[in-house]
């Protein structure tokens, strides 16, 4: 008797994870839709485009009605990589869609804008994990048919300076596994432990993000069975690592406070800081720069201007200057198109299916009636979010070569302090005319310097772009004025970050001198919110903080929201910047096309892999 009972304790969990099994295979690894990847569509490469009038025939596509393709498949809401790269994906397997943007290009943060003969990218400072053959570099490859090409930056990619100018300490953080390591061992004599441990830490978790997109895919009541198992944390590092901090993680591994900085200084890249951070989205940053950093050639317009054309071959279109201002709904509460705004009037375009780049609180508050806005599964959605954090970039043009200015192809991360946490304590909660003058972080690149094709471009001039934390509170009572004419307080804010930043920059990079600056200006969550639509001038859409990683968010948080032929794409579906914006698009496009076009996507690599093997004669 005491054998059966044995038995019968062993063989039901093992029976219940085979069921379970059986259907996270079926879910994840069933789908039989169409492929965008079957077909290697790359081309001999072009020569590069960089006449503006040219480019803009493409990019600054003017919407009108008569313009709008008949029949459409989709319509998506938002030209960043999020939305086009889903278009992409929907048009190489014959889809007709329709991408509808609401700035005078198209690009999202991947555009770029010119003043004063100097051309400026607004999002796009450096991309990880693209190295040839790679599943990331193989999608870009297929997404632009092989004319997308990429510059590696310097290595070390990244300098991190802490403490004030007479006490300044520079740690360069180097790519590549090995080289991270080694280097930090020599900076660091006696931590080479805590080195390893975080190095390992990182590669592991974030190397488990897969796990993110399998919960997007599976039905919810295989996910939510999932999870109640206790069985993700055995899956994948990444749910077991999640509810930790990373300045817990970070602490327990070192004492020494510099170190600590160091190994945290990149949280920038996604808006928390450490205390608020999981270490989990940390790793995902750290693992894909340890992986490298590149630049688009060209500028980061030449994202969307070879993008573009692959929808408009499939029979769809990519039109600005339409701002969709309300989702059609039919009498059985299913999207059936969209509104959009032209002058005074509505000019309405119907289509099978609804698919929001524009951030679920855009979605959710302003594009959805009132009646269905007031839904409850709508309202547990918004109900789990939050606005991310704000920032305010600051645009350098200069005269003088990146030789003359001291530039080169990489990142400085600028702190006064190695204590993050104290420093953004007082930030945010002091007087905005004080704090503004104490910037917690300075993030300093050259765009120009980063680019091969700028001499050519723009002989003798360069580039800087500067970005801080900067809260939209400090700036909200000047949001109803007019974007190009706002008051003299705001002006008189506005050049107090200028001064405050300039003042590091010609510190820190003597070569530049006030009377090589020809263009200067700084953009304000109030800017983010008039150009990319960022309700409150956020940087990384909605907020990157612990509960951001909670499976059962993520498995709630997918692209099917509660109203049927209403999706999500971008990085509010899945995490923010370049990459996460893609990875919301490949989230998207495999439940639209019934299928997984993340494991597409690595075998696509492979494939990419034996065939260069095979052309080299390995």
């Amino acid at each position: 008797m005491c054998l059966v009972l044995g038995l019968s304790k062993m063989i039901v969990p093992l029976l219940f994870c085979a069921v379970l099994a059986f259907f996270v295979f079926k879910y994840v690894y069933g789908g039989s839709g169409p492929n965008p990847f079957e077909k290697d569509t790359r081309e001999p490469l072009k020569k590069m485009v960089h006449d503006k009038k040219e480019k803009n025939k493409v990019l600054k596509q003017g919407f009108v009605a008569s313009k709008v393709p008949e029949n459409l498949d989709a319509i998506i809401i938002g030209s960043g990589v999020g939305g086009l790269g889903l278009a992409v994906l929907l048009a190489k397997v014959g889809k007709r869609v329709l991408v509808l943007e609401q700035h005078d290009r198209a690009g999202g943060c991947c555009h770029t804008f010119t003043e004063k003969g100097f051309e400026f990218d607004v999002g796009i400072h450096y991309v990880g994990e693209l190295s040839e053959n790679t599943p990331f570099y193989c999608t870009l490859e297929q997404m632009t048919n092989g004319q997308l090409q990429w510059e590696p930056l310097e290595n070390p990619f990244d300098m991190v300076l802490l403490g004030p100018p007479k006490n300044r300490r520079c740690y360069p953080i180097y790519s590549g596994k090995a080289r991270f390591t080694e280097e930090l061992k020599k900076r660091f004599p006696g931590e080479e432990k805590a080195i390893d441990d975080f190095t390992r830490l990182s590669l592991t978790t974030g190397n488990g993000i897969w796990i993110v997109a399998m919960l997007k895919l599976m039905p919810v009541m295989v996910a939510k069975l999932l999870i109640s198992s206790g069985l993700l944390k055995y899956v994948s590092t990444f749910y077991k690592m999640a509810p930790r901090t990373l300045a817990d993680v970070v602490n327990e591994l070192t004492a020494n406070k510099d170190l600590r900085a160091v190994l945290t200084y990149i949280f920038g890249t996604y808006g928390n800081p450490p205390k608020d951070a999981s270490f989990s989205m940390h790793s995902l940053i750290t693992a894909h720069y340890m992986r490298g950093a590149w630049y688009p050639k060209g500028g980061s317009s030449q994202i969307a201007y070879n993008m573009i054309p692959i929808v408009e071959k499939a029979g769809g279109a990519v039109l600005v200057r339409a701002p969709v201002n309300r989702i059609l709904f039919n009498s059985a509460q299913e999207a059936c198109g969209v509104s959009v705004l032209k002058g005074q009037e509505e000019v309405h375009i119907h289509a099978p299916m609804v698919i929001s780049n524009a951030g679920i609180f855009n979605t959710y508050e302003k594009l959805l009636p009132k009646e269905l806005q007031a839904t409850p599964a709508i309202q547990k959605q918004l109900s789990m979010v939050k606005h991310g954090g704000s920032g305010l970039s600051i645009f350098l043009g200069l005269n003088g070569t990146k030789e003359e200015l001291g530039l080169k192809a990489d990142n400085y991360w600028i702190f006064p302090d190695n204590n993050y946490e104290e420093m953004l304590d007082n930030y945010f909660r002091g007087d905005r005319e004080e704090s503004c003058k104490n910037l917690p972080v300075l993030f300093a690149s050259s765009p120009s310097a980063k680019d091969s094709t700028w001499n050519e471009r723009s002989p003798g001039k360069s580039t800087m772009t500067l970005v801080s934390f900067a809260p939209f509170e400090w700036f909200e009572q000047w949001k109803d004025e007019k974007v190009t004419n706002r008051s003299a307080d705001y002006k008189a804010l506005k050049q107090k970050f200028i001064d405050a930043a300039l003042e590091v920059v010609l510190e820190v990079f003597p070569k530049i001198t006030r009377d090589k600056i020809e263009y200067i200006d700084a953009g304000t969550p109030l800017t983010n919110m008039h150009y990319i639509g960022a309700p409150k001038g956020e940087v990384y859409g909605i907020d990157h903080g612990m509960t951001r990683f909670d499976p059962e968010f993520n498995t709630l948080m997918r692209p099917q929201t509660p109203l049927k032929n209403l999706y999500l794409t971008g990085q509010d579906l899945f995490t923010c910047g370049f990459g996460g914006a893609l990875a919301g698009a490949l989230s998207c496009g495999s439940v639209i096309l019934n299928r997984n076009l993340h494991l597409d996507a690595i075998a696509l690599a492979k494939r990419m892999k034996h065939l260069s093997k095979k052309m080299k004669g390995e």
